[in-house]
């Protein structure tokens, strides 16, 4: 296992694009984040503004080019072929998936804890003289604060679950650009159909369900009694799907040819 992960560590960081992209999470998450907060007001008490969830806004951006990492960390292999010569070398074929996983979460662990911090680092600066002010209610975003330590640990957790939604979809597909397609679509269609559809109740089952709603619930720290799903309960939504694709490419990945 040890030999296995060291190889996928190897072959991360040695793929140059690799290290950009990795960089672009966190650049992108911060910058959407900052920006975000620079923008929005709060200009008397009551103004219905929740600070940690408009600076942790950037996750959003940044967790599109986290599933493009764990596409390509697999999708590669498979276009040029070198998934034969890693099955060839680690033939336990759930050891090839597992150490991908591990490489792949430590990777976004570390990059996203750089993301979430940087975010509510600036949202600090940035907000107080945006009108969010004690004296409208909000205090200064603090991981002291309990709220906003789950919002900000949940925060670094989604990013993870989201390589790894990515990386078990890509193992099913065998197809970077398919696999991208079909985690975008994950993300972002089930919002929109809960928007279109008229049930309230349709509605809400749908934000129940959706991967993205259901995972960022996380970040809410202001009225969470509103949510259709609770924070935590949330995130274990998406750990489901994260862990169903990731059994499903376990399953195809030892019932098929390399």
């Amino acid at each position: 296992m040890r030999t296995a992960g060291h190889a996928e560590w190897t072959k991360l960081r040695t793929d140059a694009a690799n290290g950009w992209l990795v960089l672009g999470v966190v650049v992108l998450t911060v910058a959407v984040g900052a920006t975000v907060a620079m923008t929005s007001r709060c200009d008397a008490v009551g103004c219905g503004g929740d600070p940690t969830r408009l600076s942790l806004t950037g996750v959003l951006a940044g967790q599109v080019v986290v599933a493009i990492v764990a596409v390509l960390m697999v999708g590669n292999e498979y276009g040029t072929g070198m998934m034969r010569t890693t099955i060839t070398a680690v033939p336990r074929r759930p050891t090839v998936l597992v150490s991908k996983a591990a490489v792949l979460s430590a990777v976004m662990l570390a990059a996203g804890s750089v993301s979430v911090l940087g975010s509510l680092l600036v949202g600090r600066i940035v907000q107080p003289g945006r009108g969010f002010t004690a004296a409208h209610g909000f205090e200064a975003l603090s991981l002291t604060d309990g709220p906003t330590l789950r919002a900000a640990v949940g925060s670094v957790l989604y990013l993870v679950l989201i390589g790894l939604l990515g990386l078990g979809v890509v193992v099913v597909v065998r197809n970077s650009a398919t696999a991208i397609g079909i985690v975008l679509a994950l993300l972002f269609v089930f919002p929109i159909l809960a928007q279109v559809v008229p049930d309230p109740d349709w509605q809400r089952h749908l934000q129940q369900l959706a991967p993205m709603t259901a995972g960022l619930a996380v970040q809410t720290t202001v009225d969470v009694d509103a949510l259709p799903v609770g924070p935590w309960q949330g995130l274990g939504v998406l750990a489901l799907w994260a862990a169903g694709a990731l059994a499903a490419g376990g399953w195809l990945l030892e019932a098929r040819d390399a």
